[in-house]
């Protein structure tokens, strides 16, 4: 199999798979159907259990005290048959709120660790090209078209792109928008260097507790 050919095979969405959000503080971002994900998995691999699958490895719940919130996350590892031999694990990681806060008190939601799970699965699918056009043009700036003009300098109260960086990629989808609404800002970009930083810390806390 040639290195591209499920990245190309599956890295267009078809209008009616995808969703645009419209108004509030993630405007413009595009929601992809989790089953075209589905169907683009069995397309490519044959039906589940039989050319691709995936295992639950963890499910665990983080909380913050200071304001009631707790966030579900969901460790999945996908494996896919190709040319008749199984790949490595292709592992995900997904969160979605189990406790939210909200104007009336905290809100539980008893689907959190399903939502979870599919946003895992995404991330997943994501590292194999699935959908990779919507995620390309979202990460697109005016910097990033092969112009010649240097970037500004960081603004020191933003999140750095290192922080940016390491933050999506411990994230999932559906907890990269709760951060984003919660934070009022409607591109990553914009995180406050504060906010980035005491995640930062968390992350690397849980990096060592799992050591």
């Amino acid at each position: 199999m040639e290195n591209m050919a499920i990245y190309d095979a599956g890295k267009n969405v078809p209008e009616t798979a995808k969703k645009k959000i419209q108004g509030g503080r993630i405007n413009g971002f595009t929601d992809i159907n989790p089953m075209w994900r589905i169907r683009t998995l069995t397309e490519l691999f044959g039906p589940c259990g039989i050319g691709w699958y995936y295992t639950i490895d963890r499910e665990w719940l983080e909380g913050n005290e200071s304001t009631g919130e707790v966030a579900a996350f969901v460790r999945i590892s996908l494996y896919v048959k190709a040319d008749g031999e199984w790949s490595m694990p292709i592992v995900g990681v997904g969160g979605s709120m189990f406790a939210a806060s909200e104007s009336r008190g905290i809100r539980v939601s008893d689907e959190c660790y399903k939502m979870a799970q599919t946003d895992a699965l995404s991330v997943a699918c994501k590292n194999l090209g699935i959908g990779a056009e919507v995620y390309w043009a979202a990460g697109e700036t005016k910097y990033s078209s092969g112009s010649q003009a240097a970037a500004p300098a960081q603004d020191p109260t933003k999140a750095t792109p290192e922080q940016i960086a390491a933050i999506r990629q411990a994230y999932g989808e559906e907890r990269i928008r709760k951060l984003m609404e919660v934070n009022s800002i409607a591109r990553m970009e914009d995180l406050p260097r504060a906010k980035a930083d005491d995640i930062m810390q968390f992350l690397n806390s849980r990096v060592k507790k799992e050591a």
